[in-house]
């Protein structure tokens, strides 16, 4: 058998050590889709051969080994900043979500019913953003009077009834086909009835919001 030119054998053993150290940075290094203290942003760049005109779309700060805290900014075709967080207090920037108002806690001013069948006391109607909803309000009943409360979202009831006089809270799901469902409107109604000879039973709604599954 000839012998190889040593520059040949020496090439081939330091092509041998090139790869093994190809083949460990391949496993010991984080995923495309994975960022470990690093960021990134991306970027829509109307004319191709020219980078000014690429303007932010999004963008994701992972913390580094100064410390920063991690910043998240999404912005629409127009460059308005439509989502962020708040890297001062964590929690959402943007969007500014509805919160509501203080309520009228006089009873006599409250969404209510005489009526000895379920009558609707209060309605309303939002899209559905969120696959689950809670809901919490407060009830009231004439003197001497009895009454039930429930609620019903998209024509099926939300929660267990209750006695007119109590709290009702519940979390559950609103939709079981977010897909289909997403952006549609859910109607929200609140149904009281007196099951005394007579009475009032009243209604205010105090807090509502959608929820994650």
């Amino acid at each position: 058998m000839a012998l190889l030119p040593e520059d040949i054998i020496d090439r081939l053993i330091q092509m041998e050590r090139r790869i093994n150290a190809l083949s460990t940075a391949v496993n010991v290094r984080p995923p495309l889709t994975e960022l470990v203290n690093g960021s990134l942003t991306l970027k829509r760049q109307t004319d191709p051969e020219d980078p000014a005109t690429a303007t932010l779309v999004a963008q994701l700060t992972t913390p580094g080994p100064d410390g920063t805290k991690p910043v998240l900014r999404v912005n629409d075709a127009y460059g308005h900043e439509v989502l962020s967080d708040d890297i001062v207090t964590g929690g959402l920037a943007r969007p500014w979500l509805p919160m509501l108002p203080p309520q009228d806690m006089a009873s006599a001013n409250w969404p209510a019913t005489s009526a000895t069948t379920w009558t609707t006391v209060a309605q309303s109607q939002n899209p559905i953003w969120q696959p689950k909803m809670r809901l919490r309000m407060y009830t009231r009943v004439s003197s001497g009077a009895t009454g039930q409360i429930r609620v019903m979202v998209g024509g099926v009831q939300f929660g267990q009834t209750i006695a007119a006089g109590t709290v009702f809270d519940h979390t559950a799901a609103v939709t079981t086909a977010m897909q289909t469902d997403f952006g549609k409107d859910l109607n929200v109604e609140i149904h009281a009835i007196v099951t005394s000879a007579t009475g009032t039973v009243y209604a205010k709604p105090v807090l509502m919001h959608g929820r994650q599954t």
